[in-house]
C-alpha cells in the first residue's frame, strides 16, 4: 500500500489483486468504516459481494452516522458530521456510489451541485445575554502571545505532544480568545484533551482557518448522515450480495501468534439473539476489526425523562480489551475509555411544533428555517451559557418524513455537570423538556414563556454519550493499533481508534473512510495509491493566509510611518516578496 496526490492514481483503475476469488471478508461493526471497507473490496478489489460478510450489534447500518424517527418520541440525531472539500478518500468512495436522491448521479454528484447552490457559512456564530450577538465579527482576538503559543504547537514534532493535555501548551491568555472559543465549540475539544490531536487538526485543517470564524469552511448533506450518506451505501452493498448480520455482539476474535511474522485471526466468536457463534478463519479469509465506539452505551431520554449515563458493560471496549490482551501492538483501549468523566457529553434533538419557536431562530440566524436552505450554516455557540450550550438548524426538512412546518434542532453541551442558568439543573439531569427551556432562554424567548413552548410548542429528546469524544484523550504511539498490524497476514482495525501511517485526524467521517481503504488496499495489494492527506500544511500559500487570518489582517512587517515606502521596497523586489504582500504580511 502507498500513498498518492494527483489525478494518476485518481482516476486509475487497478487490475484485479491475484487470489481475490479465493478469498472471503468479514467486518465487525457496520459503521461507515465496515460499509466502505466493503465497497473498496468490490469496487478496487473485485471481490464478489457475495463474499463479504459484515456483523452489526444494532438492529441498524450507520453506527455514529445516524437519523431515526422513534415512534414514541420523535426525531433523533446524536450529532452532526461536518465535511470539507479536501475529504480524499471520503469523495474517492462516494464518486462510486449512486445517489437514491437525484437520477443518473452519484452521492459526490449530489453532494457537489448541493453546496455549489447552496454554500455554507453563518451569519451569527455566537450569542451572549440570551440571543443577543457576541460580535465575534469574524475576529480571532488572539493576543501576541497566544499566536506564539499556537505556532510553538505547529513546529513541535508529535513526539513532544505526546501525553500532553491542551492546557499543558497554552496558557489562559488563549484560551479567552476568539480563536478558542470557534475551536472548542466546533470540534468539541475540551482543556484536558490531547495537544497532539489538536497539533494534527492544526496541520489538516490550515487551508480553512480564514472559513473558521463563519464556518463557510464546512459543507453538509441534504438530509441528516443516515439518509444521505448510509443508505445510498447501504443499498448499494445490498445490491453486491453483501450480508449483514444485524443484532450480533462480536464478543472476541482468536489469533494464532506464534511467528511474530505471520499473525493470523483464526476464529471469529459472536452472540446472535441470546445464541453464540462463530466462525473459523483461515488465511484467506480476511477479517477487519472496528474498536472501540464514540456512541457506545448511548441512552436516549424523552421528553420527561432525562437520559442516563451508562457506565455498564460496553460490547465494543470490552472487545478491544479481549483483543488488546493478546499483543501489545494491538493498542490501549483504556487510554480512551478509561475515564468517562473526562470524555462525555450529552446533545439533544428538539424538534419545533409551531411557527412560535422558529421565528427566535430567525431572528438570531437572519434566514427563515422554512426555506430549505441553510439555516445556523453550522453551529451557534451561547458564549455565556453555564452549560456552554451550542446548537444548529441544517436544512430543513432535515428528514424526508418530516412535516413541513416542523424543525429540527440539535442542540448540545460540552459541561455536562453544570446548573444551568434557566433551569439550574445540569443538562445530564435534565428531561428532554428542561433542555429546551435552557435552550429556549438562551434563545431570547420571554421567561414568562418559555414553559408553555418548550412543553406544547416542542418535543425533545435527550441523548448522553459517555465515549464521545475518547478519541481525544491524551495519547502517545502504540495506543492504537496500525491498521494492519506488523505480521499481519489476514486481519486489520478500522475505524477511528486505529492507526493510519498517514497524518490525518480523527473525529471525522474521512478517517473513518481512510482507515479501511489503507486496509483493503494492503491486505490485497490493491496497485492504486491511497489518496493522501491534502497538502496545505506544505503549502506557502495557505499557511501566509493563516497567518495574516490569525493576526486578523494586522501585518508582520511594520515600521515607522515614513520609512515604510523605502522598507517595501526593501522586501518586495522579488517572488517572496510579491508573496508576502499578497497575502497582506506586509
Amino acid at each position: 500500500m502507498y500513498y498518492s496526490s494527483g489525478n494518476y492514481d485518481a482516476f486509475a483503475r487497478p487490475r484485479k489483486p491475484a487470489g481475490v476469488d479465493d478469498k472471503t471478508a468479514w467486518f465487525v461493526g457496520a459503521g461507515l468504516a465496515s460499509l466502505s471497507g466493503a465497497a473498496f473490496l468490490i469496487r478496487d478489489g473485485q471481490m464478489d459481494g457475495s463474499k463479504i460478510t459484515i456483523l452489526e450489534e444494532l438492529k441498524l447500518p450507520g453506527g455514529a452516522l445516524d437519523g431515526i424517527k422513534e415512534p414514541k418520541k420523535g426525531f433523533v440525531i446524536r450529532g452532526g458530521r461536518e465535511m470539507e472539500n479536501h475529504f480524499e478518500c471520503l469523495w474517492d468512495l462516494f464518486r462510486s456510489i449512486p445517489s437514491i436522491e437525484v437520477e443518473d448521479a452519484s452521492v459526490l454528484d449530489e453532494f457537489y451541485w448541493l453546496n455549489k447552490d447552496d454554500p455554507n457559512f453563518s451569519l451569527e456564530r455566537a450569542t451572549v445575554n440570551r440571543g443577543e450577538s457576541a460580535h465575534t465579527d469574524n475576529k480571532f482576538t488572539m493576543s501576541q502571545k497566544a499566536q506564539n503559543e499556537l505556532v510553538k504547537l505547529f513546529m513541535a514534532t508529535r513526539k513532544e505532544m505526546e501525553n500532553k493535555r491542551i492546557d499543558e501548551v497554552f496558557t489562559d491568555e488563549f484560551f479567552k480568545s476568539n480563536f478558542w472559543l470557534y475551536w472548542q465549540t466546533m470540534f468539541a475539544f475540551e482543556k484536558w484533551h490531547s495537544a497532539l490531536e489538536m497539533k494534527l487538526y492544526v496541520h489538516r485543517f490550515i487551508h480553512h482557518i480564514s472559513g473558521l470564524p463563519d464556518l463557510s469552511a464546512l459543507k453538509f448533506t441534504k438530509y441528516n448522515q443516515y439518509e444521505s450518506l448510509v443508505l445510498p451505501l447501504y443499498k448499494w452493498l445490498l445490491d453486491k450480495g453483501v450480508t449483514f448480520h444485524f443484532s450480533t455482539t462480536v464478543t472476541d476474535v482468536d489469533f494464532d501468534l506464534s511467528d511474530p511474522q505471520h499473525k493470523k485471526a483464526t476464529r471469529i466468536h459472536w452472540v446472535k439473539e441470546g445464541a453464540e457463534g462463530g466462525v473459523d478463519l483461515g488465511e484467506n479469509d480476511l477479517v477487519f476489526m472496528t474498536i472501540g465506539s464514540l456512541t457506545e452505551n448511548s441512552d436516549e431520554g424523552d421528553q420527561h425523562t432525562p437520559a442516563k449515563l451508562n457506565t455498564g458493560p460496553a460490547p465494543a471496549w470490552d472487545l478491544w480489551r479481549r483483543i488488546a490482551a493478546k499483543d501489545d501492538s494491538f493498542g490501549h483501549p483504556d487510554v480512551f475509555a478509561g475515564d468517562i468523566e473526562k470524555s462525555k457529553w450529552e446533545s439533544a434533538t428538539v424538534t419545533t411544533l409551531d411557527h412560535r419557536i422558529p421565528e427566535f431562530i430567525q431572528k438570531i440566524t437572519k434566514r427563515d428555517p422554512f426555506s430549505g436552505k441553510i439555516v445556523t450554516g453550522g453551529i451557534v455557540s451561547a458564549k455565556d451559557s453555564a452549560w456552554y450550550m451550542s446548537w444548529t438548524v441544517n436544512r430543513q426538512p432535515h428528514f424526508k418524513q418530516q412535516p413541513k412546518d416542523q424543525v429540527v434542532v440539535w442542540v448540545y453541551a460540552l459541561n455536562t455537570n453544570t446548573p444551568g442558568d434557566y433551569t439550574k439543573k445540569s443538562i445530564q439531569d435534565s428531561t428532554g423538556e428542561e433542555i429546551c427551556q435552557e435552550w429556549l432562554y438562551h434563545l431570547g424567548v420571554p421567561e414568562s414563556d418559555i414553559p408553555e413552548l418548550a412543553a406544547n410548542a416542542a418535543k425533545t429528546v435527550p441523548c448522553m454519550m459517555p465515549y464521545v469524544t475518547a478519541f481525544f484523550m491524551p495519547r502517545q504511539a502504540g495506543d492504537r493499533p496500525d491498521v494492519v498490524p506488523e505480521g499481519s497476514v489476514n486481519f486489520a482495525f478500522i475505524g477511528q481508534f486505529s492507526e493510519s501511517k498517514e497524518r490525518d485526524c480523527v473525529f471525522t467521517t474521512e478517517y473513518s473512510v481512510r482507515t479501511p481503504m489503507e486496509a483493503v488496499y494492503t491486505l490485497l495489494d490493491i496497485e492504486r495509491g491511497v489518496p493522501e492527506v491534502f497538502g496545505s500544511t506544505y503549502d506557502v500559500r495557505s499557511l501566509l493566509t493563516a497567518t495574516t487570518r490569525l493576526r486578523d489582517g494586522a501585518p508582520v512587517v511594520t515600521g515607522p510611518k515614513f520609512a515604510q515606502p523605502w522598507m517595501k521596497t526593501k522586501v518586495t523586489k522579488n517572488e517572496v516578496g510579491e508573496l508576502l504582500t499578497k497575502y497582506g504580511l506586509i
